[in-house]
């Protein structure tokens, strides 16, 4: 028996050394093989024996030899695709350093520089102080002219458009300095906070210090071939969303077999109190010596010389010094490209709290610089077949979305006369401006649709208006107003926004704030790949109170844009836009953009300012350095300050246009309210001296509610909150309303998760909310797991002690955010009949990690 077991292992092991044995294939059964591996890589047990026996080619082969090949052939595809990966990694780095060295050659440059320029000012300042003559300054006056003069600014005589040569001089002076900006010292680039180097970062990001105009400079790395790059970026109306139409008016061949272009561009004011910018520059294209291909521009002035660019009423003229796009080929494919945005945009021609969007190279450096990088560097994801998005949508057709989106809304903002845009007369108010639009072949191919204006007369109204916001960072506004819409939108006017879409629209609504609240839900659809800006479909879920609302009970759709979210972005503007669609959202859907964009200005700290949340156009009238009462100014001059624009669209019918216009300028008012409550309660600083506190909640119930919760924590832990008379009710309101320490009462309920009821200033600052939204949130969704287990774990001890001390920990603000706290304390809320009535909690001494 043991020698026929031993046999049998012998046999089986004899077997399987035959199964695993090489064989050797000739081409068509590899052949045979592959076009299985094609169809299905790894094939079942019965898929191998069914190929067995249709292949003939195959019939000398084993079952597991077959079964073998499959495995070594999966291997040496994911080897074959790691290899390939890791040689696109490495020439990434390849030429991350390349980028890197030049960097560092011209930072070095760039020290040489200033260690002389340092050292001329010392001799200078040495020569100044040891001269005994009031003459001494003049001298030095003087040197200082003496140098300015040994570089004068060139002058060119007027240079006619039909001669060539004249215009070749203007690019070749174009192109040298727009050289000595890209990888030269011509410009004292600073680099961006935030903007690590990397092979899968945008690039190396700088602004300009200390030279005329605002610049900026990006080097990055791009997956396409340089032709393709030059033909993207000369194609700005596709990424630079400011800008609102681009004419070449002329082309010229030159010799060397480059391109010279006249060029107008219009582009958008970013809000309702300023003018818009336009450009008339020549550009030139031409390849370099070493193959590079280079995109640069200038403004044509009296100044360079040139022909003279076509008036322009509506807009005032900005100068675009030397700019451009220089894009060298990579080895292996892909280019390396630097670009330079450097423009001066006539700040002094706008009021003087907006001069800080006119001066900021932040600012351009998010508008243009890195907009421009960006959408190279999305469309290369999307031809290499990196980004896949759902939904059957083209990647194509969901930039368009986007980009309507974005110039419908920038249209509304700047209303422009040719567009066939009218002033509508006010209320006497002015703090809403509306303007109507009755001329649909305006809109012929752009973001509107004829299908929007009514057959029988009428158009498209707006009614909008700036703010001057305080201290409330613009993406935290921003994703506020996004995450909780129920706080400032009105059910009743989103349905007559949805009716342009219908053939007959409801009554003109009477817009009222918190008018039929609607639960949201949002659908995703695509993102740019550094998630600044998403794409999604808002799902609007209808209730009706009544019979008479049940027309109001129906699911409403929004195509939605979110922008500029990213709290760490420096000088971003962060915007929401949103237009209704219908079920069927047709890639041709008409659109008509309503929403907000939030500009931040730069922190100023050189005199009082008004620190409250204001109707900018009344700040206009005494400017940022004003004479203000001393009681508005912030006793720590700190000053993050933003300019918040709103801009409403609605279709109207000829004989309801001024209800219509009353309903806008109505609901507009009562949004700017809502946000003002919003950015007030979600202001980081809350604790500045400056802003007034928020609204008590005075009602009978709120006196009730405080009196409980001071009465409950004195009976269970015997001490005091704080010290108060507890029989003057609207006192010991104010105590708890305005304590330090985040107060906030949940439900107590057995079968259901508490939630949030009531909470203090600075509780509904520590969940960044207001008592509104704050009925939303649960107890559970800001606790982290270890709060939650210390929290079931002392239950029982609240229940019967009263109350209970729990250690330090984190939670989690509804935005998001992680709070830590160094201690908190939860005790039961007993009404006047010593009943149970909610659970209280306290957390001492929070911050925001």
């Amino acid at each position: 028996m043991a020698v026929s077991m031993h046999n049998m292992k012998e046999a089986n092991m004899m077997k399987e050394m035959d199964c695993n044995k090489y064989v050797r294939y000739t081409p068509e059964q590899v052949e045979a093989l592959e076009r299985v591996y094609t169809e299905c890589p790894k094939p079942s047990s019965l898929r191998r024996q069914q190929l067995i026996r249709e292949s003939p080619l195959l019939s000398n082969i084993e079952p597991k030899q077959i079964k073998v090949w499959f495995q070594n052939r999966r291997c040496r595809e994911k080897q074959r695709k790691e290899a390939s990966r890791l040689q696109t990694v490495n020439r990434k780095l390849n030429a991350m350093n390349k980028l890197l060295m030049e960097e560092n050659d011209r930072l070095q440059k760039q020290v040489s520089h200033l260690v002389y320029e340092n050292g001329y000012m010392r001799n200078q300042l040495h020569t100044a102080s040891a001269a005994t003559t009031d003459n001494s300054c003049e001298s030095v006056v003087m040197s200082g002219q003496q140098q300015k003069q040994q570089n004068p600014t060139p002058q060119h005589p007027q240079r006619d458009a039909n001669n060539p040569a004249g215009l070749l001089a203007i690019a070749e002076e174009t192109l040298a300095e727009f050289l000595s900006k890209a990888t030269g010292t011509a410009v004292d680039w600073v680099q961006m906070i935030g903007m690590k180097p990397g092979p899968d970062s945008i690039g190396i990001v700088a602004v300009s210090r200390n030279c005329s105009g605002v610049a900026a400079r990006a080097c990055g790395l791009v997956s396409l071939e340089p032709t393709k790059v030059a033909e993207i970026l000369k194609d700005r109306l596709s990424w630079f969303r400011d800008c609102r139409c681009l004419d070449t008016l002329s082309v010229i061949p030159t010799g060397n077999g480059g391109t010279i272009e006249l060029i107008y561009m219009q582009t958008y004011a970013p809000t309702t109190l300023a003018t818009a910018r336009d450009f008339w520059t020549l550009r030139y294209t031409t390849t370099l010596e070493d193959g590079s291909l280079v995109v640069c521009e200038r403004s044509l002035t009296t100044t360079t010389g040139g022909p003279t660019g076509p008036p322009a009423s509506s807009f005032v003229r900005a100068e675009m010094l030397p700019s451009g796009y220089l894009i060298r080929p990579c080895e292996g494919g892909g280019s390396i490209i630097n670009i330079v945005d450097h423009v001066d945009l006539d700040a002094w021609s706008v009021p003087e709290v907006l001069r800080p969007l006119y001066e900021s190279s932040l600012i351009v450096a998010q508008k243009m610089t890195m907009a421009a990088l960006r959408h190279i560097r999305q469309i290369a994801q999307e031809t290499s077949g990196e980004i896949q998005y759902g939904g059957g949508r083209q990647p194509a057709v969901l930039r368009t979305f986007s980009q309507r989106l974005s110039r419908g809304f920038n249209d509304s903002v700047n209303g422009f006369a040719d567009d066939g845009w009218s002033l509508l007369a006010g209320d006497g108010v002015e703090d809403v401006t509306i303007v109507i639009n009755s001329s649909p072949s305006k809109f012929t191919g752009s973001q509107y649709s004829s299908s929007m204006y009514p057959t029988f007369g009428g158009g498209v109204l707006c009614a909008k208006a700036s703010m001057l916001l305080q201290n409330v960072p613009p993406a935290l506004l921003v994703r506020f107003l996004r995450e909780h819409r129920s706080e400032w939108a009105d059910y009743g006017v989103d349905t007559y926004s949805a009716a342009c879409l219908k053939a007959s629209p409801y009554a003109v609504p009477c817009a009222r704030p918190g008018g039929f609240p609607s639960s949201q839900v949002i659908l995703p659809l695509a993102h740019t790949v550094e998630h600044e800006e998403f794409l999604e479909v808002v799902r609007l879920e209808g209730h009706a109170f009544s019979p008479e609302d049940v027309a109001l009970a129906r699911d409403m759709y929004l195509l939605q844009l979110c922008s500029g979210v990213d709290e760490n972005a420096i000088g971003a503007c962060a915007q929401l836009v949103f237009a209704p669609i219908d079920e069927s959202f047709a890639d041709d859907a008409p659109l008509l953009p309503s929403g907000f964009r939030v500009i931040p200005l730069d922190p100023k700290t050189d005199g009082p300012t008004a620190t409250r949340t204001l109707d900018l156009a009344s700040t206009l009238e005494v400017g940022a350095g004003g004479a203000r009462p001393s009681s508005e100014a912030d006793a720590n001059n700190y000053n993050l300050r933003s300019v918040l624009t709103i801009a409403f669209q609605f279709t109207f019918e000829n004989h309801l246009r001024d209800n219509v216009a009353a309903m806008a300028r109505q609901y507009v008012r009562s949004v700017m309210g809502s946000v003002q409550r919003v950015a007030m309660a979600i202001s980081p600083s809350r604790l500045s001296s400056g802003i007034g506190p928020k609204s008590l909640p005075g009602s009978p119930e709120a006196v009730t509610l405080a009196r409980w919760i001071y009465r409950s924590y004195r009976i269970h832990t015997g001490g005091e909150l704080f010290h108060v008379d507890p029989q003057a009710g609207d006192a010991l309101l104010k105590q708890l309303w305005h304590h330090s320490d985040a107060i906030m009462c949940c439900s107590l309920k057995t079968n259901a998760s508490p939630v949030f009821t009531f909470a203090n200033q600075a509780g509904l600052d520590m969940l960044e909310t207001t008592l509104v939204a704050l009925q939303d949130i649960m107890l559970d969704k800001i606790l982290d797991e270890a709060g939650r287990k210390i929290l079931c774990s002392e239950f029982s001890k609240i229940m019967q002690q009263g109350f209970a001390y729990l250690p330090a920990g984190v939670c989690v603000s509804s935005m998001g955010r992680p709070v830590s706290y160094e201690q908190a304390i939860a005790w039961k809320v007993l009404n006047d009949d010593d009943s149970n009535h909610c659970l209280a909690f306290m957390f001492m001494n929070w911050s925001f990690v």
